[in-house]
């Protein structure tokens, strides 16, 4: 078979070279092609003998009496021994049955064809050098005759026919010439002109011809192939019907997906195969019903993923078909092709769950948080309504999740879920957000006060206690409350005012519900632009150092200065630490900022007396910071100061993060010789735990418990006892903070506490100012009655 390469075929414009066999382009089987053109030429090789002996013997009589008998005799047998040569070689070329000529095995043909040509040439000009005109005519329509036949027989070869036409026409020409007849000689040229174009014509449409068989055929053994191999290793199969709609041609692969043998199913409606128990039942799937009408209509199909019932078992197929059309346009049934696909669509049934659900609380997640938003904002503004985005976070969680582990913070957050699960109607989306933090979608939102009770009531249900592997468990929520579309006309403004709103609620303590305010936008805009002032603060010298003494409740003297970082801005003018160190913290500015106030701090303590020390607060983001403590040591080596004179302030709030490696690294201070405190002790989640790890030099008391106790008040009065005797036991200072008064200097005495800090005895001031206090007075003489608030 006439194979066409592996570029797209035959061009569509032959090139002359190609079509007389002098150059084979790429493309196409040339060599088929040739052997396919030769054996063209022996199809009709005992007529054209036939005919060139007829056609001598005719000539050799016109010749008698005219032309030279022994010229004619060698003429006519010269003719004879070419036609019968070519004759057996023609046969046996055909008899090997090649498959493939090249252009070298052609020359042969070539030179046979202009031999004869040159023969029947030459035989007419014999006439024109002893015959006269009459005699000579019909010998040029013999010779005309024999160059149409081999226009015809030859055309397979275009140049075999070209060259006897080209040879016979050239001596006709000539011998017209000779005797004077140049009308005669243009008209040989002229025919010789049409034979040999439509030669070329008639070669240019065989080979067509024979690419498009050979093409046509490729494509017929390709299919075949295909469709066998798909049958025997694909994992689809093709199905038929008849005009019924009936199953016809089971393939194995076919049976072996209805479950049952092809004898079974043949005949049997396709319909009826798939439908199992709901075919009796006449209770459809919709995709069947959608089937059922398409083969109805004879309509073609693709992809088509329809329910079945195979033996019981629900499987998913997918199906495409097309109707079987004859000649005529009579329909014949349809032909398609099916895969089982129930594996992949449960998969995918899996991997569109998970991609829309939470894997732990078994919520919708963001992302159909998002799609539930936007399709209640548009609903909204179809019919001028209200929709609802609550932001949910939850309260002292990370305590639990940081103390107890993340094993038990992931049932907590279940349990959560089940508790908003239970809260939830028809009118509300619940999902998860991340972390600890949850939303909620409400649809309609128009009732203010439906909105604030469900906020209440989503409080109140998630600060019950809950009891968790053997642990009793309190946390609370707070809650940040936007209505669309009034706050905002998409989902990401929607969410954003949500956010801000929850962050009122925070600010607030917890436990609280808060709906957004454009003020909330406002404050927002603030903290972004002091967060930019702030990144500047330290190139452009906006922070400075004050200093708060501390002094010894015994005698009176100072003993130390706590170092306050204070900020000025030109934008913003004088910022409450309150409010710019938790946008230090959650910016990560703290850690520049906190290696700037430890080295000021320490060069400024070698101004004071050697038995003065000055106390820094160190925040837990410092302390994981990993170049923490080769700072601390550059910045004592730097100064001067010795490490007994630094104090290291810190809060409970370190220990509650789980692998920073706080204690470690308070074991390392400790280790340099530097005093530790711990701040604020009583006011968090205190544990004696922390007190026997790290050896403190001394804990500070909270200022509320001061001034409780300065009211008499039990709870505070105990505490602080109860703080000064650990202290004692353990070998560790007392610091109370915020005495304000006298008679709170006296209780403080009382109760034992080693020294106090408070504006009785000076309000946090500038480095000069706390210089100032040594050269006025005399350190070891420093009286209670000196001070003021």
């Amino acid at each position: 078979m006439l194979k066409p390469t592996a570029h797209s075929g035959l061009p569509r414009v032959i090139p002359l070279g190609a079509l007389l066999g002098l150059s084979d382009p790429h493309g196409v089987d040339w060599g088929r092609i040739r052997a396919l053109q030769f054996n063209g030429i022996h199809q009709h090789s005992l007529l054209k003998i036939v005919s060139a002996i007829v056609c001598g013997l005719l000539i050799v009589q016109l010749g008698i009496g005219q032309v030279n008998i022994m010229l004619l005799g060698p003429w006519l047998a010269g003719l004879c021994a070419l036609y019968i040569y070519a004759h057996l070689l023609y046969r046996k070329q055909s008899a090997w049955q090649r498959k493939s000529i090249n252009r070298s095995d052609m020359t042969i043909v070539y030179l046979i064809s202009l031999a004869g040509g040159s023969l029947w040439g030459g035989g007419f000009l014999l006439f024109t050098f002893s015959a006269n005109l009459m005699t000579m005519i019909p010998v040029w329509a013999t010779i005309i005759c024999l160059m149409v036949g081999s226009a015809m027989l030859l055309s397979t070869v275009p140049l075999s026919s070209i060259l006897f036409i080209s040879s016979s026409s050239v001596a006709t020409i000539f011998g017209w010439l000779y005797i004077g007849s140049p009308h005669l000689a243009l008209a040989s040229l002229a025919i010789a002109v049409l034979l040999i174009s439509g030669c070329l014509m008639i070669g240019r449409s065989f080979i067509d011809r024979r690419v498009a068989e050979a093409s046509l055929a490729e494509k017929d053994e390709v299919v075949s192939l295909l469709l066998k191999e798909f049958e025997d290793t694909g994992a689809d199969w093709l199905w038929q019907t008849d005009t019924s709609r009936r199953i016809t041609h089971v393939s194995p692969r076919f049976a072996h997906a209805i479950g049952q043998n092809s004898e079974q199913i043949e005949g049997k409606p396709f319909l009826q195969l798939v439908a199992g128990e709901s075919w009796e039942s006449g209770r459809f799937p919709a995709a069947l019903h959608e089937l059922a009408d398409k083969l109805k209509r004879r309509d073609s199909f693709s992809n088509m993923l329809v329910p079945v019932q195979i033996n019981g078992k629900n499987r998913w197929w997918e199906l495409s078909a097309s109707p079987k059309l004859d000649d005529n346009g009579l329909f014949h049934g349809f032909r398609g092709v099916g895969s089982d696909i129930t594996e992949q669509r449960e998969s995918a049934e899996k991997i569109s769950h998970m991609a829309r659900f939470d894997s732990l609380t078994r919520l919708p997640n963001r992302l159909q948080l998002t799609d539930a938003a936007s399709k209640a904002l548009q609903t909204a503004e179809k019919w001028s309504g209200r929709c609802g985005f609550m932001m949910i976070d939850l309260d002292r969680f990370k305590a639990v999740n940081d103390t107890l582990g993340h094993h038990v913070g992931d049932h907590l957050l279940a349990r959560v879920s089940d508790r908003l699960r239970s809260i939830m109607t028809d009118n509300e989306l619940c999902g998860r957000l991340g972390g600890d933090e949850f939303a909620i979608v409400v649809k309609e939102a128009s009732d203010t006060q439906y909105m604030e009770l469900l906020a209440k009531k989503i409080i109140d249900t998630l600060s019950r206690p809950y009891e968790v592997d053997q642990h009793t468990l309190y946390i609370g929520a707070s809650i940040g409350t936007a209505i669309g579309p009034r706050d905002g006309r998409t989902v990401e403004m929607l969410m954003r005012s949500a956010d801000l709103a929850l962050y009122g609620s925070k600010d607030q303590g917890g436990g609280a519900s808060t709906c957004y305010e454009p003020k909330f936008h406002v404050q927002a805009e603030e903290r972004r632009v002091m967060e930019i002032a702030l990144r500047k603060a330290l190139e452009n010298d906006e922070l400075l150092l004050n200093y708060q003494p501390v002094v010894s409740a015994e005698s009176g003297v100072v003993v130390g200065f706590e170092a306050l970082l204070r900020w000025t801005s030109p934008e913003f003018g004088v910022v409450s630490p309150a409010k710019f160190v938790p946008l230090a913290e959650e910016a990560r500015l703290i850690v520049p900022i906190g290696e700037w106030v430890m080295r000021t701090a320490c060069k400024e303590a070698m101004k004071w007396p050697s038995t003065v020390k000055v106390a820094e607060n160190v925040s837990a983001d410092q302390l994981a910071e990993v170049n923490f403590l080769s700072m601390v040591v550059s910045a004592l080596e730097e100064s001067g100061l010795p490490p007994s004179r630094l104090e290291i302030e810190v809060t409970e709030s370190i220990f509650m993060r789980e692998g920073t490696g706080a204690a470690e690294m308070l074991d390392q201070i400790i280790g340099l010789g530097i005093n530790l405190s711990l701040d604020d002790f009583g006011t968090g989640y205190s544990s004696l735990g922390y007190l026997r790890k790290t050896r403190f030099t001394t804990i500070k008391v909270d200022r509320s418990f001061v001034q409780g106790a300065a009211k008499n008040a039990p709870e505070s009065l105990a505490i602080i006892r109860a703080v000064v005797a650990m202290a004692d036991a353990l070998g560790m200072s007392t610091t109370a903070e915020g005495a304000e008064t006298a008679e709170e200097v006296q209780m403080i005495k009382r109760l034992g506490c080693s020294k106090i800090q408070g504006y009785y005895f000076g309000r946090p001031m500038v480095a000069e100012d706390a210089r100032n206090l040594f050269s006025t007075f005399d350190v070891q003489q420093l009286e209670y009655s000196r001070k003021s608030a």
